[in-house]
């Protein structure tokens, strides 16, 4: 076999075997074919697209790079979540105990962010103490006996789609649907789960900013799963504007343990209800979406939940009693609100420059280096659709420097400001199953 005939017949809107693509990946892995030839394919494929078997083959290929985690040994159908990311995304930190808090067994595997705020890990880490530096065995010890836990992931996870996202960055073939599809299902099926439900965001704080496109990664995702054996769903969710209130990771954890409280955004909540619902169904612990639903509603309405969130933490070395007293979480130096220049309803909010005043402030990372100041962030006061008044805050920044100005730009620039009402945006656009 010859990368160039692969190359060829790539361009020329061919169909790939699961040989060759083995192949083509296994060789990029041993360095065997240069970065030039894997760079020329991916064009290819950028321009004549995948059928759906290929994407399962290049997905299977890149799950096989590396190390695989194995739950077998946790008892049930362990479930996984996966967020195409967005501004505000606080869903993991309140889904893991409240599904755990009716009998289904989370097996986290998550990372750090790079981008506006940090990933789950970070967010978790601004509970004093806690800690995702624990061994496989005392992971999947802590799952059969808590049924959540939350570990970090291992270097050597799917090293070959690390390798082709980097070259991918570089040669303009990063917005390929097969290639986004393949990168994310290949990390969910390498971390061992029996069943993904996806969270495909769209709109302006999201990857994909147009629902088409949406909805297209999001079928080709559930279709990549169910072809290599894992049930999968995908639910298409809004982020038009950001989730919930807070941006920023201490931020977002108090306004996880309010959620659990059943006192979070309705946006946040409906969303992990809706999510946490299809994670119930597919691990059988419900027939319907409604029955799930009803359970998930239960957990939070009897403090099942919290009690969950609470055992999550203490078995991690955190601090629990920050979710009775969240004044403990660390805090932001400055508080300083942003006020409207008008009269009016929100009408836009632009998520991801929300996000950017967000990063600027240290809540997330430019580089990979960067280190994030955990207490800083954003509240949104208002949201789109909300009434607003001349002086009334409509965002508050939460921050540990003097020189603010740069978010405070952003997020009055983010805001769009209309004399006539306009609706709230719509939260679940589709599911794809």
């Amino acid at each position: 076999m010859r990368m160039v005939d692969l190359i060829e017949k790539k361009r020329n809107g061919l169909v790939h075997s699961k040989e060759e693509i083995d192949f083509i990946i296994n060789g990029y892995s041993n360095d065997s074919i240069p970065d030039y030839q894997i760079s020329a394919w991916a064009m290819a494929v950028f321009f004549k697209d995948m059928t759906q078997e290929e994407s399962a083959y290049l997905t299977d290929a890149m799950v096989q790079s590396g190390d695989t985690i194995d739950l077998s040994a946790i008892e049930g159908i362990k479930v996984d979540k996966h967020s195409t990311g967005g501004v505000g995304d606080t869903t993991t930190l309140v889904l893991a105990p409240l599904v755990a808090s009716v009998g289904v067994p989370v097996a986290k595997m998550s990372g750090r962010g790079l981008g506006h705020t940090g990933g789950t890990i970070d967010k978790l880490e601004a509970i004093p103490g806690f800690s995702v530096e624990i061994t496989n065995e005392k992971f999947i010890e802590l799952v059969n006996k808590n049924k959540a836990a939350v570990i970090g992931q291992t270097q050597n996870l799917t090293p070959a789609d690390k390798k082709l996202y980097g070259l991918r960055d570089v040669t303009a073939t990063v917005n390929s649907i097969p290639l986004i599809a393949s990168s994310i299902m290949s990390k969910k099926i390498a971390s061992g789960a029996d069943a993904i439900v996806l969270d495909v965001k769209t709109g302006s704080g999201a990857f994909m900013k147009e629902l088409s496109e949406s909805k297209v990664l999001a079928e080709a995702m559930v279709k990549i799963g169910n072809n290599l054996g894992r049930q999968t769903s995908a639910v298409i969710s809004d982020m038009s504007q950001p989730l919930g209130y807070m941006i920023g990771n201490a931020l977002e954890v108090k306004e996880a343990v309010d959620t659990l409280k059943g006192k979070g955004p309705k946006d946040l909540t409906d969303l992990c209800l809706t999510l946490g619902s299809h994670m119930v169904v597919l691990a059988k612990k419900a027939k319907t979406l409604t029955e799930a639903k009803k359970l998930l509603q239960e957990a939070i309405s009897s403090g099942k939940a919290l009690q969950q969130f609470k055992l999550f933490v203490e078995s991690q070395n955190g601090d629990s009693s920050v979710i009775d007293n969240p004044e403990k979480l660390t805090a932001a130096k400055y508080k300083v609100d942003i006020l409207a220049e008008k009269n009016g309803y929100v009408a836009e909010i632009v998520a991801d420059q929300i996000g950017v005043a967000a990063m600027l402030l240290g809540a997330g990372r430019a580089t990979k280096t960067s280190e994030i100041d955990l207490s800083v962030g954003i509240e949104l006061r208002k949201k789109i659709a909300d009434q607003v008044n001349v002086g009334e805050p409509i965002a508050t920044i939460y921050a540990n420097q003097e020189d603010i100005e740069a978010s405070k730009q952003k997020i009055i620039s983010s805001y769009k400001i209309s004399t006539t009402k306009v609706d709230a945006p719509k939260l679940i656009y589709d599911v794809i199953s």
